[in-house]
């Protein structure tokens, strides 16, 4: 016998995008305004079932399993049902599309997420209305799914961004993120040659986050993180040279800081490099792009597994042109 009262019976039925969670996880994205320690205690006391049935936190769902939970009408009060997505352009730039992934080139001065302007025009939010658009995404059939970006790139940084159109999808490819089973390659012009025409630097980075910066160095510390970059130069015109470089481990702004620790600062950059040779140039953001990505499977790709092998690029990079004629 229950001994709150409850106002209403809310039943999810279980959809692929929904399946292989834990029962938690789920919920916490279903209904948002549930506070953790209530979750865990109508689990423990029966309010929330699965099936008809008891369920542990840890119960992973499987596709037309049915979530019952006997709790307030309250917590499932979400307010205005507008899309904040549908209030911004869906134009996108596509570099690859298949019914699982969307790999998009974002563009300089976009941001892929909400940041501190809490601007709606995002990238993200531009994907979910192109693809909200093509009946590939409506929020009112999914529980707790959206598509989600699998990397990051700065504001001021162009190049791919790799979309999850599905759950399962976008499992994969953030696993295959962590393993480095993805090779990432970028273009930058810096103001100076490298110290080498070719190298894998070690080094090491601490992000400062109040400030919105990290710190270089060449000691190992309990506050710093190792950071690799292979690079290589390509071409060099006058000072400026044209670098290819990798991502061996992908820290934030790595390759702008590290470069700048190497005495090759990129040109453009105003937070790492040198201002007075960035308006000599007339340049007022990175010359840095993610132009190549390469699906480089170690293990099972499951339902992406015919990406394996394959790369991807972008065409008609700014600074490519103005400054080296291609």
């Amino acid at each position: 016998m229950l001994t709150e009262r409850v106002k209403s019976l809310r039943e999810f039925k279980i959809n692929k995008n929904d399946s292989g969670q834990r029962v938690d996880k789920f919920i916490e994205k279903a209904v948002k305004n549930l506070p953790k320690s209530l979750l865990y205690k109508y689990i423990r006391t029966k309010r929330i079932k699965l099936n008809g049935k008891r369920c542990e936190i840890s119960t992973r769902l499987e596709e037309n399993d049915i979530l019952q939970l006997y709790i307030n009408d309250e917590f499932f009060e979400n307010g205005n049902t507008e899309h904040d997505f549908l209030s911004v352009p869906s134009k996108i730039d596509i570099v690859y599309e298949d019914e699982n992934i969307l790999l998009v080139n974002k563009k300089c001065g976009e941001v892929v997420h909400e940041d501190d302007d809490n601007s709606t025009d995002t990238l993200i939010n531009r994907i979910k209305h192109y693809l909200y658009e093509k009946g590939e995404y409506n929020p009112e059939n999914e529980n707790s799914f959206a598509p989600a970006l699998c990397n990051r790139l700065d504001r001021n940084t162009e190049g791919i961004v790799i979309s999850a159109k599905n759950a399962e999808a976008l499992r994969i490819l953030n696993q295959k993120v962590k393993d480095r089973e993805l090779k990432k390659e970028y273009l930058c012009v810096t103001i100076a040659p490298p110290p080498k025409k070719s190298d894998t630097a070690t080094a090491y980075l601490k992000k400062d986050e109040k400030n919105n910066k990290v710190f270089i160095s060449d000691k190992k510390a309990p506050d710093n993180k190792t950071i690799v970059t292979k690079y290589e130069l390509l071409e060099q015109r006058g000072n400026l040279c044209l670098l290819n470089i990798e991502l061996i481990t992908g820290r934030t702004h790595q390759i702008r800081a590290h470069m700048a620790y190497l005495g090759a600062p990129l040109l453009g950059d105003g937070k790492y490099g040198i201002n007075k040779v960035n308006r000599e140039y007339s340049v007022k953001t990175q010359a840095l792009c993610a132009y190549k990505l390469t699906f480089d499977f170690k293990t099972d790709g499951g339902i992406l597994s015919y990406l394996d092998k394959k790369t991807f690029k972008v065409d008609n990079i700014w600074f490519l042109k103005k400054f080296f004629g291609k």
